[in-house]
């Protein structure tokens, strides 16, 4: 917790957890009913937790925004919302079970009233549940903003976000314990695991796992880099040799994705993630419709038409998306003019400098394609927005496919043209290497070094307020100017680009990686550096981002199963196409064609039967799983036949 605890009115302990910041122009009737709807009993339809207004800052002449709360909670009323939200911890037995307050002290870390027993996470993730629970009663309105409708059951919350009320809501850091994750995380400079139990506690199982694949992914890297080196080393100008490594590809991207399964639900178990019931979807904020009845709910709410969206998506969408698609084909057409011309200049007069400049094409045109690839983003996050998603799952689902599609085709269509349709496997070779240690180097200075210069720049004002009350009083820095420089910080947008990027840089090595088999060595010291930058960004640039519970990485690993699909197709063409093996087909392509195709079906069938045969999640945590089913419903069956009983003798 926050060191700086006060008691207030009501004789709690209270603890700042959660920030709430409205908009500085908010009236004062907005303000003195939202707080009265947090501070109000749970039986009344209110929050129950505790709120107190934040003072002023390090230089009160500065004009600040005054409407700046501090949320935070009683212990019980936090216990409370543990068993409400299904957190599930570790029992005196070893297992995950769901936390209930009826068995509190048979937990394994409860402990006395149980101070220590929910990590800062997960008291902050109670509280923003709670928050976005509040629903209106019998307003018609948000008292004090006509214009902001309300009816009976709509998200309080979401209403004022959509309406641009309320400003932000995050979670404050707790400063020793981020100074000694960040030690162990980033800090020092060591060759070892991450924390992810360190970092699950403070961030959350989605973070958490994130970083869990990351890791995983580099460590599986690891054999197709040490086949790597010497095959690049040795001999590697007779090109013809890649069959092998190609061969080897095709196990490893399949056996990979099955093994990471085990393991994520090996994580999500400990961390008690694997069974915890799904909370129920609320309607976006930015949703809009017309006002009706859902029959799940029971309330009124928004109401959108399926057939309108569906219209949006396949007349609308769907076209934009193939305009795009066709834009980066014509991008594509210019590089290889461009490269036709380095070419032909290098021929007519080989010079170190000719040399040079056959690489600037390929230059170019990857960081054409990353500039590509950032305003597609902007679009396909503007179209889906318009397509008006109810639930945020379908939002982020729509959008997933969205940019996968187009970044897949903008960063890999080149390639597929130079291999199947040119054939030349040293440009093929040359292209790949130019493209991925390009895209690298932006994506490094993109995503580590430029972030932290603008943080800087945005901070600077308030840092030299910072030092110099330090400097002055030598002590902790207050909780009000703790609120002030993390409210100005960048908000953390989730782990969607960390995931497409790791999913590009597998379809670079899965792909294409036997005819540069030093692209799985570039991309392990890529994702060294990620870790850190990643971990730095976390803890330095970033808020603090809510928990967000995950048994898996969701859409994403079937968008990598996608690409371990393509990757046995494309291993075998380019198999197939290797002098290699045409010299066993001589004089008969149709033959060459024919056994290609049969060999790529055939693994591809063994690919799906090794996807059945390796169980998702391992045999003991199965076994776990089942007993605590079988104890649940035999407790279910006690209680029944106990009431039963209690019946009977109330009847006699």
């Amino acid at each position: 917790m926050l060191p700086e605890a006060s008691v207030d009115s009501s004789g709690c302990r209270f603890c700042p957890l959660v920030v709430v910041e409205l908009a500085s122009d908010t009236a004062e009737e907005t303000v003195a009913w939202l707080l009265s709807r947090i501070r109000d009993k749970q039986q009344n339809g209110g929050a129950e937790l505790l709120v107190e207004q934040m003072g002023p800052g390090v230089d009160s002449e500065e004009k600040e925004n005054p409407n700046v709360f501090l949320v935070g909670a009683s212990w019980q009323r936090l216990l409370a919302g543990a068993e409400e939200t299904g957190f599930f911890k570790e029992y005196n037995d070893g297992s995950m079970r769901g936390f209930t307050l009826a068995n509190k002290n048979n937990f394994k870390d409860f402990k006395g009233d149980g101070d220590d027993f929910l990590s800062m996470a997960e008291c902050q993730s109670i509280i923003k549940h709670e928050l976005d629970t509040l629903r209106a009663k019998d307003e018609t309105h948000v008292p004090g903003h006509t214009s902001a409708k309300l009816y009976p059951g709509k998200s309080i919350v979401r209403r004022l976000q959509s309406k641009g009320i309320l400003f932000q809501i995050f979670p404050l850091h707790e400063k020793e314990e981020l100074k000694r994750l960040s030690f162990s995380w980033y800090n020092k400079m060591k060759l070892s695991l991450q924390p992810l139990d360190d970092i699950r506690h403070y961030f959350g199982e989605g973070q958490a796992l994130y970083f869990g694949f990351l890791e995983y992914f580099t460590f599986a890297l690891m054999p197709m880099a040490l086949v790597g080196v010497p095959y690049y080393l040795f001999d590697w100008e007779d090109y013809d040799k890649y069959v092998i490594f190609a061969a080897f590809n095709l196990v490893w991207c399949t056996v990979i994705l099955e093994l990471w399964k085990r393991c994520s639900a090996t994580l999500a178990y400990q961390w008690g993630t694997l069974s915890r019931k799904k909370a129920f979807e609320e309607p976006r904020p930015g949703f809009h419709g017309v006002l009706g009845f859902n029959p799940v709910t029971g309330r009124e709410e928004p109401l959108y038409p399926n057939v309108k969206r569906q219209l949006r998506v396949y007349l609308v969408s769907l076209p934009f998306v193939l305009l795009c698609l066709y834009l980066s084909l014509y991008v594509m057409m210019i590089y290889f003019l461009m490269e036709g011309w380095a070419l032909k200049i290098h021929d007519e007069e080989p010079t170190f400098w000719t040399e040079i400049l056959l690489y600037i094409p390929s230059i170019i045109y990857a960081v054409v394609i990353e500039i590509m690839n950032i305003i597609y983003r902007y679009a396909a996050e503007y179209l889906t927005e318009w397509e008006n998603h109810r639930l945020e799952s379908s939002y982020q689902n729509h959008l997933v496919l969205k940019v996968l599609v187009f970044n897949f085709f903008n960063c890999f269509a080149s390639l597929f043209y130079i291999a199947f349709v040119m054939q030349d496997m040293v440009l093929l070779r040359q292209s790949l290497a130019t493209l991925l240690i390009t895209s690298q180097i932006l994506n490094q200075f993109m995503e580590a070094f430029l972030p932290y210069w603008l943080q800087r720049r945005r901070n600077k004002k308030m840092m030299r307020k910072v030092q110099k009350r330090k400097t002055l009083e030598d002590k902790e820095l207050p909780v009000v100017d703790q609120v002030r420089l993390e409210a100005d910080m960048s908000t953390y947008l989730g782990t969607f680009d960390d995931y497409l990027e790791l999913f590009l840089l597998f379809g670079y090595v899965s792909l294409f990686s036997c005819v540069y088999p030093l692209a799985a060595v570039l991309v392990v010291l890529n994702n060294i550096t990620e870790v850190y930058s990643d971990a730095f960004k976390m803890c330095r640039v970033f808020k603090r981002p809510f928990s967000e519970p995950a048994a898996n990485i969701g859409v994403w690993q079937l968008a990598f199963e996608a690409m371990s699909v393509i990757a046995v197709v494309t291993n075998c063409a380019l198999i197939g196409m290797s002098p290699q093996v045409k010299t066993y087909f001589q004089g008969s392509e149709e033959q060459l064609i024919f056994w290609t195709v049969a060999i790529e079906h055939v693994l591809l069938a063994v690919k799906f039967i090794l996807t059945f045969l390796i169980p998702d999640v391992p045999k003991h945590i199965q076994i776990k799983l089942a007993r605590l089913e079988f104890e649940s419903l035999e407790a279910l069956k006690k209680k029944k036949m106990l009431e039963a009983s209690e019946l009977s003798k109330t009847e006699q």
